[in-house]
């Protein structure tokens, strides 16, 4: 590879409802950056129906694409490598952004890489915070993930700590479907939170054995549930605001007292907020608060770059780019794909 010539990246994400693309220069330029959200489409349906979700992806892919470039002022001819998440996701969303980096690839005559969905959320904070240093923990939650992982260098890391059932993300939009806030949850329990009293319920806070930063909501979706179904069975009317405080309350003080924990065991200088529960200002305020007298930077990103993007994925497969980790025509899609 000639190092002094421009790096420029096309990067695909269809891992679940959103179709993105972005082109990066340099792994620090964003060029364009595009998102066509089906939130209006499956909001009816009260989650992502897979099955739409792939044939959306399927519409839009092409268009998003010709917008990415378009943006950038750029053709195929100037790219440098296509990057795309092939993995974790609904395995028909993945199916689409795979095929089509590997058609686009192959014919500009350009390397293809693979990237994993979950290391593109982290490093969605090196978009706008390039100079991070490194050690650094990283606290993944999303809705199918919940992770704290210790980067100690690009490409180099190691997860510590693991979804056990339901993730963060997960738990959310189950709640908020019982509570009758529709999809997508995060945003709907944040707003509903605000007017609540998060003492108004006792809920538990599953810390796991001891030394474990493995995470575990499944108990905490299911007391959720099992309050609102005895109070209906009475015939009780419970205030669906205090029921969602109580409910973030409880997912935050688990997500802040396990990174707390990790940071005690691992001494690193940073700490790293990542995936679409990043975008929860209760968790960033609660994190914030305990890292200031503890001389740790925190960093998370905007919350345009904590939903699913291509930015994030361009900027992922720029290192492996530079490490020269190419994937292979016979790339797939890997649904279950971990860190």
């Amino acid at each position: 590879m000639d190092n002094n010539k421009n790096v420029i990246i096309l990067g695909i994400e269809t891992s679940c409802d959103e179709t993105s693309a972005a082109v990066l220069a340099n792994g620090t330029d964003l060029k364009s950056h595009i998102i066509s959200s089906q939130i209006g489409t499956h909001q009816k349906y009260g989650g992502v129906v897979p099955e739409i979700a792939s044939r959306e992806h399927c519409l839009h892919i092409s268009q998003v694409v010709a917008e990415a470039l378009g943006q950038a002022g750029m053709g195929f001819k100037d790219l440098s490598a296509v990057a795309v998440t092939y993995g974790p996701g609904l395995v028909g969303s993945l199916l689409v952004g795979v095929s089509a980096a590997k058609a686009m690839a192959y014919a500009a005559d350009i390397p293809l890489i693979g990237v994993n969905h979950l290391e593109g959320h982290v490093y969605a904070n090196f978009l706008e915070h390039p100079d991070l240093r490194f050690p650094l923990l990283a606290l993944l939650a999303s809705g199918g993930h919940t992770n704290l992982i210790i980067f100690r260098g690009h490409l180099d890391y190691e997860v510590i700590g693991r979804t056990r059932d339901d993730a963060a993300g997960e738990a959310f939009d189950k709640v908020a479907r019982a509570l009758g806030f529709g999809y997508p949850g995060g945003p709907n329990i944040q707003k509903a939170a605000f007017e609540g009293n998060a003492a108004a319920f006792d809920f538990p806070r599953a810390m796991l054995e001891t030394g474990s930063f493995d995470f575990s909501f499944s108990g905490l979706k299911s007391s959720v549930l099992n309050t609102l179904n005895s109070a209906r069975m009475k015939g009780e009317v419970l205030n669906t605001a205090d029921l969602a405080a109580s409910f973030q309350a409880a997912v935050v003080e688990v997500l802040v007292q396990k990174t707390l924990r990790a940071l005690e065991k691992y001494p690193v200088k940073t700490l790293a907020l990542a995936g679409g529960v990043a975008a929860n200002s209760n968790l960033r305020q609660a994190l914030q608060q305990e890292l200031d007298h503890r001389g740790i930077s925190f960093v998370y990103p905007s919350p345009i770059y904590c939903t699913d993007n291509g930015a994030m994925i361009a900027l992922a497969g720029y290192y492996r780019f530079m490490n020269d980790d190419y994937a292979s025509w016979k790339l797939n899609a890997v649904p279950g794909l971990n860190l």
